[in-house]
């Protein structure tokens, strides 16, 4: 983000002022930019902000989702702009540590793109509680370009695998598109409490976010969801005990595959959040963490052609599954694909 200007446009309230946006914010919504930029303010304050007009996006009033464009002019009101507790924060300083870390976990670098295997436990983004993220620190992650990498998509915290990152604003938009338009295949790989039954097939289950006691959570629903639909395969098994899935989503729901494979009987190990104690195998050499890695993306580059990244699996999979005797060495990548299957749905299978 630029400078603060002093100088009020024309009509604004007495001490607003206006940020030009910067092009490592394009195609950022406009709430996301502020809530970046403005960590200190309360989520209600910005939505006040927005609703009441105070707030403005080249002289006009701007909607919370309208997305920001290089040399965007954003008016700010007093408070954002003088108040100590809501002024914007310079971005973190990057230790020598965190950025050979960071650079270590590189996978694939263009001149368009950047993918890492992020490792599990690390945030994405900030949030309450939250000092330690892959947002703050990708100034490490420059290579000398004159933009810092841009987040294109997500994966959880405790999620481990493939993120890919636009290097300029051009890349951002253009992955913003291909992601918007499903043109992104991604293959997780999980370890799942049980067996799925049958060993293949599509899981049609509407999903919806709902507040609990542990924070928010996503639910199968049969009315009032959002679309959801994942492919699955059992790639091995130990018994009846525990199976090493591929899944494929086809929709990208927060908490699909772990919503998903819970629906299925079969949560994914460690997921205490969707499988309870059924998540956790009492056995030597097996890990209480997730067991869930995005294994592979394949995405339409910017510059044409298609980019297809694989991450190796972090230490507590690897340990899991020697445990149970899969050997991962070797292992098929390919996605699920499209092949018929039988399909999970409120109304049972097809």
């Amino acid at each position: 983000m630029t400078s603060l200007r002093d100088t009020p446009e024309e009509g604004a309230a007495p001490g607003a002022s206006t940020v030009r946006i910067a092009p490592g914010d394009a195609d950022v919504r406009l709430d996301r930019w502020l809530r970046r930029h403005f960590p200190e303010a309360p989520y209600a304050l910005v939505q006040k902000w927005l609703r009441t007009g105070q707030v403005r996006l080249n002289g006009g009033r701007a909607r919370a989702g309208a997305r920001l464009q290089r040399g965007d002019l954003v008016r700010l009101p007093h408070v954002a702009a003088a108040s100590p507790a809501v002024r914007p924060k310079p971005a973190p300083r990057v230790s020598a540590s965190d950025a050979e870390s960071l650079r270590a976990l590189v996978l694939h670098r263009d001149d368009q793109l950047l993918a890492i295997n992020k490792p599990p436990g690390l945030a994405v983004q900030g949030g309450t509680g939250t000092r330690r993220h892959l947002d703050a620190m990708l100034d490490a992650l420059r290579y000398g370009a004159v933009d810092r990498p841009r987040l294109v998509h997500r994966l959880d915290k405790d999620t481990s695998g493939v993120l890919v990152f636009a290097r300029n604003p051009a890349a951002a938009a253009s992955l913003a598109a291909v992601f918007r338009a499903r043109d992104v295949r991604k293959l997780y790989w999980a370890v799942v409490a049980g067996v799925p039954s049958p060993a293949a097939g599509r899981i049609d289950l509407d999903l919806a976010k709902r507040p609990g006691r542990k924070g928010e959570r996503t639910h199968v629903v049969e009315a009032g969801g959002r679309h959801a639909s994942t492919l699955y395969r059992v790639i091995d098994r130990a018994g009846k005990k525990a199976a090493w899935v591929a899944f494929e989503p086809l929709t990208g729901r927060t908490h699909q595959v772990r919503a998903h494979a819970a629906a299925l009987g079969t949560p994914v190990l460690g997921d205490g959040k969707y499988g309870g104690r059924r998540a956790f195998l009492e056995a030597d050499g097996i890990s209480r963490m997730l067991h869930l890695h995005a294994r592979a993306i394949r995405i339409p580059h910017p510059a044409g052609g298609t980019l297809a990244v694989v991450a190796p699996l972090p230490e507590h999979m690897r340990q899991t599954m020697r445990a149970l005797g899969f050997d991962a060495r070797g292992a098929d990548d390919a996605f699920t694909g499209d092949a018929e299957a039988p399909r999970r749905t409120p109304g049972g299978e097809r």
